[in-house]
């Protein structure tokens, strides 16, 4: 055991540091301007509730990216929670599929009141390529009431910060 514990002392480090991330600007001036509106509207705290019914899981991709160190969404005051219960936002993604239906209705119901669902994606905004069929739904409207829907196949995180931004602003 010594002189594995010499070897290391007499070989050092051998790995390079770590470089600190570079910030986009599109994304610092997005994400302080809803770092603002969170501030004011949700005593800095907004809860996301994600909710995959029937998508490919490109959006879900993109919208885990969120988190990343590169985005850090949670630094503006906006995370994801695991139950509906604790959410302020509905992300719902894709064509609603005949058997997430129902489930997504008691999702919706769960969460408290006021609630917004944004549909993420081009499937949860218009049913996509599936549209409705035996097995789709189609679009989210089609369950549920929809208060704000980003378009894209899959949207891009700047888009879905963008949205976010969209929704929570004042009317002008």
């Amino acid at each position: 055991m010594l002189s594995l514990y010499g070897k290391i002392f007499r070989t050092g480090t051998l790995t390079e540091r770590v470089p600190r991330p570079v910030r986009d600007e599109a994304v610092e001036r997005e994400g302080e301007k809803l770092k603002a509106i969170v501030g004011k509207r949700f005593q800095g705290s907004l809860a996301i509730r994600q909710v995959d019914a029937g998508s490919c899981n490109g959006c879900e991709l993109e919208i885990h990216a969120l988190n990343n160190v590169y985005y850090d969404i949670e630094r503006f005051g906006v995370h994801f929670v695991a139950s509906p219960r604790h959410a302020d936002v509905l992300l719902v993604t894709g064509p609603v599929s005949r058997h997430m239906q129902a489930p997504l209705k008691r999702v919706y119901e769960a969460t408290a009141d006021p609630k917004w669902v944004i549909a993420v994606g081009d499937c949860a905004a218009c049913g996509g390529e599936f549209g409705v069929s035996y097995a789709s739904c189609g679009a989210v409207a089609n369950v549920l009431p929809v208060d704000g829907v980003i378009p894209g196949c899959p949207p891009m995180p700047i888009d879905l910060l963008r949205g976010l931004l969209a929704l929570f602003s004042p009317r002008r």
